[in-house]
C-alpha cells in the first residue's frame, strides 16, 4: 500500500485542474471507496461531489456527500470515526475514487469495522464480523 506520511494538500490550482478531469455522473457524483491505508481493508463505499472531493484534498480529512440528506457530510462529525486521508486515486476512466485512509475506529454506522460484512454464500448472506460498538453509543442515542 502506502506508508502514513503526512498528507500534503495540492495547491489550488492543482486540485482544480485534477477535479476538472473527474467524470462525475449526471446527479454530478462519483462512487469514492474508503480503503485502510496499510492494510487493504476496503471499509466502505459513499459518494462525493465536486465540494465534498475538493474539501477531503484540501484538508486531508475525507468529507463525502450525503445523498440522503443533500449536503457534504465530514466522515466523523456525530461519531468520532474519522477518516484521515493518506492518498486519493482515480481509476482509469475517471469515474471512481478511492481513497487510502487512516481510519479511526469503526467506519460503518453499524458499528463494524467495515461495511462489507455481508457475504454471499451458498446458504445465503452471513455476516462475517459482529458489531465493535453499538450504533447507540456512535451517535449518542443511548
Amino acid at each position: 500500500m502506502t506508508d502514513a506520511t503526512p498528507y500534503t494538500a495540492p495547491a489550488e490550482a492543482v486540485r482544480a485542474a485534477m477535479l476538472d478531469t473527474v467524470r462525475f455522473d449526471a446527479a454530478g457524483l462519483v462512487a469514492a471507496i474508503a480503503q485502510q491505508h496499510d492494510t487493504g481493508e476496503i471499509l466502505m463505499l459513499a459518494w462525493m461531489n465536486r465540494a465534498a472531493l475538493d474539501e477531503t484534498l484540501r484538508t486531508g480529512r475525507v468529507c463525502y456527500y450525503s445523498r440522503s440528506r443533500g449536503g457534504l457530510w465530514r466522515k466523523g462529525e456525530t461519531s468520532g470515526q474519522v477518516q484521515k486521508l493518506v492518498d486519493a486515486r482515480l481509476d482509469c476512466d475517471r469515474d471512481a475514487v478511492l481513497l487510502l485512509v487512516d481510519q479511526t475506529g469503526v467506519a460503518c454506522h453499524t458499528g463494524r469495522r467495515s461495511c462489507f460484512f455481508n457475504a454471499m454464500r451458498p446458504e445465503g448472506l452471513v455476516e462475517t464480523s459482529a458489531p465493535l460498538v453499538s450504533a447507540d453509543t456512535l451517535y449518542g442515542r443511548g
